[in-house]
């Protein structure tokens, strides 16, 4: 991996290169390098860096807490149970979505099963729904 300017990274990792300026500024990324001319660059250390990063927003993890994973990250090791729990908290948070999102999974599976079979009428659907919560068939 090779030393990239802003706007090479903003195209590799689908951000703005606003973005980046802020992620820096706010700590999710480490200071980003310079060249003589004020330019940054991004050596693949802080690309990987910034994978991680995005990796993470994508899962969810809201920015204060993620800007304290940073923080810790360039810390050291000392810090590793802080960033841990940081981490378990948003495993935790991702599994209970990912409950949600199975349960409502199979609830349209279902829903597109009786459809094929041709099970649902007219107003047919939400009575089905209504029978079953009264504990009619």
């Amino acid at each position: 991996m090779a030393d990239l300017t802003i706007s090479a990274v903003a195209e590799k990792f689908h951000v703005k290169p606003d973005t980046l300026r802020y992620y820096e500024r706010i700590g999710l990324l480490p200071p980003v390098p310079r060249r003589t001319n004020g330019n940054r660059y991004y050596p693949p250390s802080i690309q990987e860096w910034l994978e991680m990063v995005l990796c993470f927003r994508a899962s969810g993890m809201a920015i204060e807490p993620l800007i304290e994973y940073c923080s810790l990250l360039q810390q050291g090791d000392e810090t590793a149970p802080a960033r841990e729990k940081i981490l378990q908290e948003q495993l935790a948070v991702l599994l209970t979505q990912r409950e949600q999102l199975d349960k409502s999974i199979h609830r349209l599976e279902g829903k597109v099963a009786r459809y094929e079979r041709g099970e649902v009428k007219v107003g047919a659907d939400w009575l089905h729904f209504a029978e079953k919560k009264d504990g009619r068939k």
